[in-house]
């Protein structure tokens, strides 16, 4: 059984991921729920077949041999997908998220303005932080986008797998792969400081030298983005820290707070008219307040009190942002509910503005 049928679906009903595996129908999440699509159960060998349709040779021979396999595929006339395909009880399951050919622009994503500025920043380092699914790959996209608009720049991107192409435009832009035009990030991260960058995208720091990298690029005059899985703007300092043992922390947070531009937080909610998704931010901006406490361990934890009071710079708490989406009508109390880091701190701000009583 060919898989194209359904990744043509996905594209219609304008979900965001195809779920295949061996004794159930395919699935598509659409606005973050799975929903079972009206056809027979997979077999053994229908999975098989859609693994090997969808792989190089090259491909099927490397997941043969590790039982994983990551990359990105493109169908002609409906699009890009990032697959990822694994064994699940001896069988091939397959995961396809579909992405954007193209970057979707700031300004259409509809972010605050000070992505913006951040996205255009000459040095330093910022940090796109959320669960799987929140829009990591989105929201970079569009900084990566705008970049190239606005500044006559040299960005080297290290991804696994490439998911957004990118098309000079005042920039040049060079997409590199792992496992197809690099080894690993941190062998293509040391390698890209040899190459003139400008801008580094780095898809995702996942161990110590991959981090101690970015770090030492971002200060060495260089403007370096990432990604990484935490939930807010504290969580996210801490779980850098707690990348190196504990004779290097001190010295990392020096350089942590002299690197650090700012870090985005984000997760979506459903709208209210049952239209997809938008996403709920929360907005660090490292001033010298923040910095302090990125240095001081004793004051790390005072870092979600200085985001919900520096407005000013553009800051904002993923409570004061809900507030915002709900006063506007844009997603549900429940939704949000869901989505709040306190919902009862949540209530409390919606009471003060009148909004629930």
């Amino acid at each position: 059984m060919s898989v194209l049928p359904f990744l043509q679906v996905l594209v219609n009903v304008v979900g965001s991921d195809l779920h295949c595996k061996v004794g159930s129908a395919p699935r598509v999440r659409l606005d973050g729920r799975l929903r079972r699509l009206d056809t027979a159960a997979l077999t053994s060998q229908d999975t098989e077949y859609m693994a090997t349709e969808v792989m190089t040779a090259e491909q099927y021979q490397r997941f043969l041999e590790t039982q994983e396999a990551d990359f990105a595929y493109t169908l002609p006339g409906f699009g890009r997908f990032r697959v990822n395909v694994f064994r699940a009880r001896g069988a091939a399951a397959l995961v396809f998220r579909r992405v954007a050919e193209g970057a979707i622009t700031l300004a259409q994503l509809g972010i605050p303005t000070v992505i913006e500025s951040l996205s255009l920043e000459p040095r330093g380092l910022v940090l796109v932080t959320g669960p799987t699914g929140s829009g990591k790959t989105t929201t970079l996209a569009g900084m990566v986008h705008h970049i190239n608009t606005h500044r006559e720049a040299h960005i080297v991107t290290i991804e696994d797998p490439i998911e957004v192409l990118h098309h000079d435009e005042r920039s040049m832009v060079n997409q590199r792969e792992v496992n197809i035009d690099t080894e690993d990030f941190n062998t293509a991260l040391r390698a890209a400081m040899r190459q003139d960058p400008d801008v580094v995208l780095v898809g995702e720091m996942r161990d110590v030298e991959t981090v101690r990298a970015a770090i030492s690029a971002s200060e060495t005059g260089h403007f370096v983005m990432s990604t990484l899985h935490t939930t807010d703007a504290t969580e996210t300092i801490s779980r850098i820290i707690d990348f190196f043992p504990l004779s290097e922390q001190k010295q990392i947070r020096l350089s942590l707070a002299g690197a650090l531009k700012g870090i985005i937080c984000q997760r979506l909610v459903p709208r209210a008219d049952g239209h997809g998704r938008c996403v709920a931010m929360e907005i660090c901006i490292n001033t010298g307040r923040i910095a302090d406490a990125i240095i001081d361990p004793n004051k790390t934890h005072s870092i979600q009190d200085l985001v919900a009071d520096g407005d000013f710079y553009g800051m904002r708490t993923f409570d004061q942002h809900l507030v915002e989406l709900i006063r506007d009508g844009i997603v549900a109390l429940d939704d949000a509910m869901t989505a709040s880091s306190s919902p009862h701190d949540l209530t409390v701000a919606l009471r003060q503005r009148g909004i629930i009583v």
